[in-house]
């Protein structure tokens, strides 16, 4: 095999074993070149699985994936624990870990010299519901022009909402507080107060003294002055 058709190989059995961790949601794909670090293989493959029942998913994805683009079906180990699941696919040497156990043996230190670029899988990916409300589908001009409109104007209708409620008008008076209804007095108490004040009235009145003696007098000296006083004679 020529040294083009080899790269090709290779170039096609990543490709491969890429597509499977990624059909599982591998975390934190790293492919290295370790061509001129080993003889055994060309490549190295580490990928994160959160939970045991994932890295074991994630090892079968990769097996599955590298028997259909039509190479040897790989050997795997670790399956049992699934903790750290080793898929040996000949070319290429596939590391799928648990998190805890990628950062205590750190294989990018030992094998990270030459790191790959990933291209991005062909396969369209399906919007998340997050994604589909974030990015809304275009619109023709009509509708997105009608649309816009609609949106300003309820806007602007919010906040007009909003400053009447905030602030009441300047023509509208405060309401007055009502007064608090005047206690009834007991009955006994108006009819004392009443006669209270027809008393002082009346001791501030004037009192008129009519003399009686006087004037029973006067007829009397009336008739006292007639006995006294002479008769007029007629003139002749």
């Amino acid at each position: 095999m020529s040294e083009t058709a080899a790269k090709k190989q290779i170039q096609k059995l990543q490709r491969a074993i890429v597509d499977g961790l990624e059909d599982v949601k591998a975390q934190d794909i790293q492919v290295f070149n370790t061509e001129a670090l080993s003889p055994l293989f060309e490549r190295v493959i580490i990928a994160s699985g959160t939970s045991n029942r994932q890295t074991k998913a994630l090892a079968a994805s990769v097996r599955d994936a590298v028997r259909e683009a039509g190479f040897d079906k790989p050997r795997t180990e670790g399956e049992e624990n699934g903790e750290w699941i080793i898929v040996d696919c000949g070319q290429a040497v596939v590391h799928v870990m648990q998190p805890n156990i990628r950062q205590y043996y750190r294989l990018e230190d030992i094998w990270g010299e030459k790191p790959v670029r990933i291209k991005q899988a062909g396969k369209a990916k399906v919007a998340q519901p997050s994604e589909a409300v974030a990015k809304p589908a275009r619109q023709p001009r009509a509708v997105k022009a009608e649309t816009e409109a609609v949106a300003v104007a309820t806007k602007k209708a919010r906040k007009t909402a909003a400053a009447s409620q905030a602030a009441p008008p300047s023509s509208a008076k405060p309401a007055k507080a009502a007064k608090p209804e005047a206690r009834k007095a007991p009955a006994r108490q108006t009819a004392s107060r009443a006669a209270g004040k027809t008393t002082g009235a009346a001791r501030s009145a004037p009192v008129k003294v009519v003399k009686v003696g006087v004037a029973a007098k006067k007829p009397a000296a009336s008739q006292a002055a007639a006995k006294k006083a002479p008769a007029r004679k007629p003139k002749a």
